[in-house]
């Protein structure tokens, strides 16, 4: 069944009628710039054919029920006033419902700090985004859940409005401290574009990938390595870069160049140098590689892409072995370029490959996964889709 289907049938067997409506957000693959983001940084990250879909209807009385096909937990349901009751969740501890209903009601929740007049709403969520994938489930439910319920509750918000929303739930209902990539590609995404975006100014700008017209192929290496964010990895990188920041006196690290890391190293230890090294180098990876796109299009940038993730693996320590295996393992078979994408601990890894070589890549990845005896990846292709809207 369609996830789009699935989450009506949900809905109607949760109410015994016929949703209002459907909407959805898709997921997303960074193509580059990795824990930029916040450190007001520069990502390049775009929409992908993969959705998450909720089905709602609103209810006559003040009370939110989300339920969803992806989890055995039995629906969650609240009062619209209590939302304030259950969240801010404080950074890296559980919230006070199961962590996949924090996402659809701490957008609600967030809605309603943003002036949005809370109504009470039935939600049902179903999704073919990967989850644990580092693919961005979490953003395409709270796009989707966002866009939902500004329509229903007429809150009138813009595409940028709804992904700050949908990074306050995610930053304050669910405690993980992410950047606002995730949610602005969510609502962004274009067919053929990454978004270039400036998470500082939140200026974005869309950019050409052209991966079909140069005869190429944009492949994902699901290692099924699950991650979260809301664990203690991510908040300590985060906390290293704030250190950084702090010691070089600036801002945030956006405002550090590749010739400020002289002075940085003779500043800091070793690891926090070597964090802030990553975020220096990656924005600048992300500049050139917009250039490089512009100017000479998808198959001059493969090697931005491995010097990506040798500073992923090496300075800001986020890859594992999986993701390394599927790297490695895809530029020994052709690949013009591959990194590990997404938060890291685990997920994903893309490789920019030709059009004619999927299987052959996709094999030599599955070979070296069972010789190091991984669990089998799961691979696929992807294109730049289209960013959040209603379908139904």
């Amino acid at each position: 069944m369609r996830a789009q289907d699935a989450a009506i049938a949900l809905f109607e067997q949760l109410t015994g009628h016929a949703p209002d409506g459907v909407w959805s957000a898709p997921g997303r693959v960074n193509l580059i710039g990795e824990h930029t983001d916040y450190n007001d940084g520069f990502v390049l990250p775009f929409a992908i054919p993969h959705r998450t879909y909720a089905a709602v209807g609103m209810r006559e009385d003040r009370r939110i029920r989300v339920a969803s096909t992806f989890a055995d937990d039995a629906p969650v349901e609240v009062a619209v006033d209590e939302l304030t009751t259950l969240f801010p969740t404080p950074t890296g501890e559980p919230p006070a419902v199961a962590e996949w209903a924090a996402y659809p009601l701490g957008v609600a929740w967030a809605l309603q700090l943003a002036d949005a007049a809370g109504r009470g709403v039935d939600i049902a969520i179903a999704s073919d985004v990967p989850v644990g994938a580092g693919l961005s489930s979490s953003a395409a439910i709270e796009g989707a859940t966002a866009s939902a319920l500004n329509d229903l509750w007429n809150a009138g918000f813009d595409r940028t409005a709804l992904a700050r929303i949908g990074r306050r739930a995610e930053n304050e209902a669910v405690g993980a401290p992410t950047g606002i990539m995730d949610q602005m590609a969510s609502m962004l995404g274009e067919p053929d574009a990454a978004i270039f975006l400036d998470c500082r100014t939140l200026d974005a700008n869309l950019v050409s990938v052209g991966v079909a017209e140069a005869g190429l192929e944009i492949l994902i290496m699901d290692t099924r390595v699950q991650h979260s964010h809301s664990t203690g990895g991510y908040r300590e990188r985060r906390e290293s870069c704030e250190r950084g920041a702090a010691i070089m006196g600036v801002p945030a690290l956006r405002d550090m160049s590749v010739g400020d890391l002289g002075r940085a190293e003779e500043l800091m230890d070793d690891v926090t140098f070597r964090r802030v090294r990553h975020i220096v180098t990656e924005n600048q990876r992300v500049l050139d590689t917009v250039t490089t796109l512009r100017e000479r299009g998808a198959r001059a940038i493969g090697d931005l892409l491995v010097a990506s993730h040798a500073s992923m693996r090496d300075d800001f320590e986020i890859s594992v072995p999986e993701l390394d295996t599927a790297v490695d393992a895809a530029l020994a078979a052709g690949a013009i370029g591959a990194r590990m994408t997404g938060g890291g601990f685990g997920g994903s890894a893309i490789a920019l490959i030709e059009r004619d070589s999927v299987q052959a890549v996709s094999d030599a990845v599955t070979a070296a996964f069972a010789a190091s005896g991984f669990a089998p990846p799961h691979i696929f292709t992807v294109t730049p889709a289209a960013g959040a809207r209603r379908d139904v």
